[in-house]
């Protein structure tokens, strides 16, 4: 089985490529492809090179997510590019998205149900799974928000953060099975509100800073706090924000960054 992952240097892809090592051949597509084998080059923002890299694949898992929140239909013309270079092929097109993405009230989340929609009716057989925010995100989050002289975190917002391996372990057996459509979601064992998070980031960091919290108004605030993007009775992985703090804590006892490009 021939698989091409689209953000494979990704936070997500980069983990789901370990975890189809030796299971399948892997392509991966990077505009700026390196030396060496697995990786082809392509560029989801032009379309350059597309057409050569899906070429002969029978999977796509599509990772690549351009996370650009004052151009969020970035990747919705991103998934339709990669839909048009395929021509008449029609391999399994494996997609990953967010939690509540058709309850959300802003941009970049309106965005991810769109692209949903284009994977959707794209005529290829097609897989879709929601997951929750990965702890690396969350991290690399909270890291920016403990910058200053106190920690701002957004008041009574919940979060349901999941371990990027358990997303990628599930990426994995869709990749490698038949077309589901859309399928269980999938979210960390816990809900837990920002400021509690941003506590426990504190905590593990070693880092004294007083918390405030601060309201979100309108429409945005509310779907913070009242769960919309949190999971109900589907999937639930097991390994909490505060386990996943622990391995991040390097020889010298500092948090080290979880992503480096």
């Amino acid at each position: 089985m021939r698989v091409l992952v689209t953000g494979g240097t990704g936070v997500l892809g980069r983990v789901l490529v370990q975890q189809l090592d030796g299971l399948s051949e892997v392509r991966v597509l990077s505009r700026r492809a390196p030396q060496g084998a697995g990786f082809v080059r392509g560029d989801l923002e032009t379309g350059e090179g597309l057409a050569d890299a899906v070429d002969g694949v029978d999977v796509i898992a599509h990772c690549a997510s351009a996370a650009d929140y004052w151009r969020p239909r970035r990747d919705v013309a991103q998934t339709r590019r990669l839909v048009g270079a395929l021509g008449d092929a029609r391999p399994h097109l494996v997609y990953v998205s967010i939690v509540g993405v058709d309850q959300a009230s802003f941009g970049f989340l309106r965005a991810k149900l769109e692209a949903e929609r284009v994977v959707e009716e794209s005529g290829l057989p097609w897989t879709v799974l929601r997951a929750t925010e990965f702890h690396d995100l969350l991290l690399m989050y909270l890291m920016r928000l403990a910058k200053g002289l106190v920690a701002v975190v957004l008041r009574g917002s919940l979060l349901q953060p999941v371990d990027v391996g358990e997303v990628a372990a599930r990426m994995a057996t869709l990749v490698l099975g038949p077309p589901g459509g859309r399928v269980r979601e999938l979210g960390g064992p816990r809900v837990e509100s920002m400021e509690d998070l941003m506590r426990a980031y504190l905590a593990a960091a070693r880092q004294r800073r007083r918390v405030v919290t601060i309201p979100v108004p309108g429409r945005l605030g509310a779907g913070f706090g009242i769960g919309d993007h949190l999971l109900t009775d589907d999937d639930r992985g097991t390994v909490t924000f505060d386990e996943y703090l622990r391995s991040r804590v390097d020889a010298d006892g500092l948090i080290s960054h979880p992503y480096t490009p």
